[in-house]
This record gives structure tokens, C-alpha cells and sequence, in this order.
């Protein structure tokens, strides 16, 4: 009797947490869209705003979804696909084209196409390093975590030696392209990015029921008939596409995923992935919204937003392991 009243209460508390967010968000979203909105400019304006909104929700909701799977599959909740070095990888590509090609080339200038090349770039190679790497150790996860971080370090450095070597203007045109925006967003993008995070949730939806046994680990989810090894593999795949979706749309924020799921697992309380995916996924918009609300419309400043949650998640990283070593 405790036990299931205990069960309705947690059940209660999530539908008013998700119904709270839901609130706040659609408040937020109103506040974005019609603030300081002068007249004469409505239609403009919202035709400049509205694309901007799809993006936030948009990469707010991929980055928390893809945090969530990965440190599931990894069984860590200090680890996030960033570690895997793909926002390393996208910095590389976009420092490549600028070495090899310029600012002016079509491969930076045209944005569809230079957003298909980050997309096909990083979704090849990570699909192939991590599919080879789980076929040649497949209980080893620790070991494809350590040469993800090994790789991004090796990307970073690539990166930044060939940022010395450009034309100081050229290098201006990289920077920006660097810092997240949601100040450019082409609507041709969106609509690619959108079947393409279609495509790939419709393929692995029915092994998303998998994640509340894969989450006790490998030996416990094996032993319940789990088909462990090649949901793990299935699941990287899809982390891979998701944040290569993201970073390619709005450039790297790496601490997003670490400081909002966290705060989800701190709120929820709970093993089921279906109330850690609905919270998380709300409360990463949230963020990201608000955020963007205040910096465009309030403070009126154009530090990008990934800079400010950059900032107060490196601080909350540097907590949570501080927290472990105390506890180890």
C-alpha cells in the first residue's frame, strides 16, 4: 500500500513538473516572439523570429536527448557525447575548409552546403571509429570513452595549429562561425535537420524501451535478455547523428547536455527514462530560451548564449567531480 502510494505521488509530482515547465516555456516563447516588436515590422519580425525559435527548442531538445542516452549506455552521468570529440571534429572541419578553400568559398559561404558537409563529415566518421572500435572491444566502454578523449584532444590541436597559420581576417570569419548563433538560421536547414532526427528516432524508437534495464549496466541488462552489445552500438550511432545534427545547426556548447540532465536526475529522482527524456528535454529549451531571451531582448548584448552556459556549467563540472572524489 506504502509502496503504491509512493508510486502515485512521484507520478503526480512529474505531471506537475512537466505541466510547470510546459508553462514556462510557452511564456518564454511568447516573450521571445513578440518583445519589442515595433510597428510597421510584425510580419518581418516574426518571419526572422520564428525560424529562430524552431532552432532553440530544436537543439535544446537534441543535445538533452543524446546526453541522456550516452551517459545511459556509458553507465556515467559525468560523461557527455562532447567527450567523444565530435565538437572537436566540427571545429576541424570548419578550420580545414577556411585553410584549404578561405572565408569566401562557397563551402563556408553557402551555408546549406557547408551545413550537409559538417553533417555527412561527422555522422561518417564517428559511425565508423565507434562501430569498429565496438566491434573489436565490445565490453570495453571505458576504452571508447578514452580514445574519444584522446581524438578531440588531437582535434583541438590540429585546429588551433592551423588557426595560427590563417589570414588574421580569415580567422575573424572562423571565430564566429565557431560560437554557437541562432542569429543565422536558414530555414532550409531546419527542414533537413527535421527529417533527418525523423528518420532516425523512427528507426530506433521501438529499442527505446530498452533504456530502463540498460541503465542497471552490461551483466544485469544481459542477464534480463537484453540484447546489450548491439542496442549499445545502435545507440551510439544515434548520439553521433543527433549531436552532429546540433553542432552543425548552431555551433559546439559543451556543457549544455552535463548541466541539464544532471539537474533532471536531481529533480526527477527516478530510473524511468520516459520521465528523465520528457523533464530533461523541457528543461534543456527552457534554458536555452531563456537564456537567448535575456542576452537578445533584455541585456540587448551579443555575447552568444553558448558562452554564458559554457561558463556555469565548466563550474558545475569542476562540482560534480569534486562531489565523486569525496565519495570515492
Amino acid at each position: 500500500m506504502g509502496v503504491g502510494n509512493k508510486c502515485v505521488n512521484k507520478d503526480k509530482y512529474f505531471q506537475k513538473t512537466i505541466v510547470l515547465l510546459t508553462i514556462f516555456i510557452s511564456i518564454v516563447c511568447l516573450l521571445y516572439l513578440f518583445m519589442n516588436i515595433r510597428k510597421g515590422n510584425f510580419e518581418y519580425s516574426l518571419s526572422q523570429r520564428i525560424p529562430k525559435l524552431i532552432a532553440i527548442v530544436l537543439t535544446g531538445a537534441l543535445i538533452s536527448f543524446s546526453t541522456i542516452l550516452f551517459q545511459t549506455i556509458t553507465n556515467n552521468r559525468l560523461l557527455t557525447p562532447n567527450v567523444m570529440g565530435l565538437d572537436s571534429f566540427y571545429v576541424l572541419i570548419q578550420t580545414v575548409i577556411v585553410y584549404v578553400f578561405g572565408s569566401t568559398h562557397i563551402f563556408i559561404s553557402n551555408k546549406k552546403i557547408n551545413f550537409m558537409i559538417c553533417i555527412v563529415m561527422m555522422v561518417l566518421i564517428s559511425t565508423v571509429l565507434y562501430s569498429t572500435l565496438m566491434k573489436k572491444n565490445r565490453t570495453n566502454i571505458i576504452l571508447i570513452v578514452l580514445v574519444g578523449v584522446i581524438l578531440g584532444t588531437l582535434f583541438g590541436s590540429l585546429s588551433k595549429f592551423m588557426q595560427i597559420m590563417i589570414d588574421p581576417n580569415e580567422y575573424l570569419t572562423l571565430q564566429n562561425k565557431l560560437f554557437a548563433s541562432f542569429n543565422n538560421i536558414n530555414e532550409n536547414i531546419l527542414v533537413i535537420s527535421v527529417i533527418m532526427i525523423v528518420i532516425t528516432l523512427i528507426f530506433t524508437f521501438k529499442d527505446f524501451k530498452y533504456l530502463d534495464v540498460m541503465s542497471l549496466g552490461r551483466d544485469h541488462a544481459i542477464n534480463l535478455g537484453v540484447e546489450y552489445d548491439r542496442l549499445t552500438k545502435k545507440f551510439f550511432i544515434v548520439v553521433s547523428i543527433l549531436i552532429s545534427i546540433s553542432t552543425a545547426l548552431v555551433g559546439p556548447i559543451t556543457f549544455l547536455g552535463l548541466l541539464v540532465v544532471n539537474a533532471t536526475k536531481q529533480i526527477v529522482k527516478s530510473y524511468k527514462h520516459s520521465h528523465i527524456v520528457a523533464i530533461g528535454n523541457l528543461l534543456s529549451v527552457f534554458v536555452l530560451l531563456f537564456g537567448q531571451l535575456l542576452l537578445e531582448r533584455v541585456l540587448k548584448i551579443s555575447t552568444p548564449v553558448s558562452v554564458i552556459i559554457n561558463l556555469i556549467g565548466g563550474i558545475y563540472f569542476m562540482y560534480l567531480l569534486l562531489r565523486e572524489s569525496k565519495v570515492c
